[in-house]
């Protein structure tokens, strides 16, 4: 059956279309207004602050300095150097530790109450100094009474050898029985042997005056006192009375890579081997010295050699148990183009370095490398010296760029040893109304 009425219809739904219309319509509006902004802001030349142009620095930089870089096109400014002939020292580095040649802990080999002491903590003092003084009246009383001993035992032995001198008198006239004789005889071999025995108890108790008198086995620097006067002073303790350690000369110990032994066995031999020893940081040299020995056998747990330095350390630079670094001289390589660090690049083909040529088009060349020494690069092939090649701005830098170079010291260098511009830090950018610079003229 067929219900009359009507029946409902589902709510009218609002067209979304203005909706997108208007957001098209300001993304248009925004386009528009940064390509008109970008059409009206001045350029290196054209009323814009010197060298904030296309060649001038990036935000944050220096107007003018080795960062300024290409936005939005222009010549990249760039720092650079010139490959160089020179002779390159080659040296091996390690961390050692300070070691005094001789410490000895001081302790009193009699017992005793400590009288008084001789020294100043942290004095130098020379081997046989007088350091502390044991009370000695207990062994000069031992003395004494080996001595009495002793003069007792001499008198009886006089004796019994003019009583034996008698008995064999009467012997040889048969007078007196002959085990008599032989006991006289016995009785003078015991007083000489108690002569002896007194001999050695006078012998231990000036061996213990002399002990009483503590005296320096070395020459060193004092350390810290462990005991005060009046306390009681024994053999077996353990702190001794203080440490006495020698200074100078003083010696380095430190641990060489195995596949190094035969370079530094190989210097040796050519003569001796100078050793510096730095400080932590690397940057101060504290003491040189020589290489005197190598272990005789390498640590198999971690592949390395140690070796032994000896410095005269007469001014005290270097302290027991100091933390140093070392840094062997163990061959000079003659005449080998160089270059700062910071001009070597790495590829996936391998390093490449960019060469200007007089034209200033930068072009990417891949090289071959040795040894490196602080910041000075050895190149073994693709490269000749007097080439110049960009230390600073490769970032920036494409294949065939015509670059901006930075003011270049006289001589024609255009970079320092060290990979920095060699042009006064904080250069005008973009001083001329073009927003460009010569070139330095290449060293010949």
């Amino acid at each position: 059956m067929t219900t009359s009425g009507s029946s409902s219809t589902p709510a009218t739904r609002k067209p979304r279309w203005p909706w997108v219309m208007m957001l098209l319509l300001l993304a248009g509006l925004s386009a528009g207004g940064y390509y008109a902004y970008q059409r009206t802001k001045p350029t290196d030349g054209e009323g814009g602050p010197p060298g904030m142009g296309p060649g001038g620095p990036r935000p944050g930089a220096a107007a003018g300095g080795p960062s300024g870089g290409r936005r939005f096109g222009g010549e990249p400014r760039v720092g650079s150097a010139l490959a160089v002939r020179t002779d390159l020292p080659v040296h091996l580095s390690a961390l050692g530790t300070v070691t005094a040649i001789e410490s000895v802990v001081v302790r009193s080999r009699v017992e005793g109450e400590l009288q008084s002491l001789h020294f100043t903590e942290g004095q130098r003092v020379k081997k046989g100094d007088l350091l502390a003084q044991i009370d000695p009246r207990a062994f000069e009383v031992e003395l004494a009474q080996g001595q009495a001993a002793k003069a007792r035992n001499q008198a009886l032995l006089v004796n019994a050898k003019e009583d034996l001198a008698r008995y064999e008198t009467l012997l040889a006239q048969d007078s007196i029985a002959a085990q008599q004789v032989s006991n006289q005889r016995s009785l003078v071999r015991q007083y000489e042997a108690a002569v002896l025995a007194d001999d050695a108890t006078i012998a231990n108790a000036q061996l213990s005056l002399k002990y009483a008198r503590i005296t320096a086995p070395i020459s060193g620097r004092v350390g810290l006192r462990q005991a005060t006067p009046g306390n009681i002073v024994r053999t077996s303790d353990t702190n001794g009375l203080l440490t006495l350690t020698q200074e100078a000369p003083i010696s380095v110990v430190f641990a060489l890579p195995e596949p190094q032994l035969a370079q530094v066995r190989s210097a040796i031999a050519r003569g001796g081997l100078p050793v510096e020893a730095r400080d932590r940081e690397n940057r101060t040299v504290l003491a040189t010295g020589t290489l005197r020995i190598l272990d005789n056998q390498i640590d198999v747990a971690t592949g390395t050699v140690k070796a032994k330095a000896i410095f005269a350390n007469d001014d005290g630079a270097l302290f027991p148990n100091q933390f140093v670094n070392v840094r062997l001289r163990v061959d000079t390589l003659a005449g080998v183009t160089v270059v700062p660090v910071t001009a070597i690049q790495r590829g996936a083909s391998g390093p490449f370095v960019y060469v200007i040529g007089e034209d200033r088009k930068a072009v990417m060349r891949p090289v071959k490398v040795g040894v490196l020494e602080g910041e000075q690069q050895q190149v073994t092939d693709g490269l000749q010296p007097g080439e110049r090649v960009v230390t600073d701005g490769v970032d920036r830098l494409r294949e065939g760029d015509t670059v901006k170079l930075d003011d270049a010291p006289p001589g024609g260098r255009a970079g320092r040893g060290d990979g920095r511009p060699g042009g006064a830090a904080g250069g005008k950018g973009g001083e001329r109304s073009g927003g460009e610079r010569r070139a330095a003229p290449a060293a010949p």
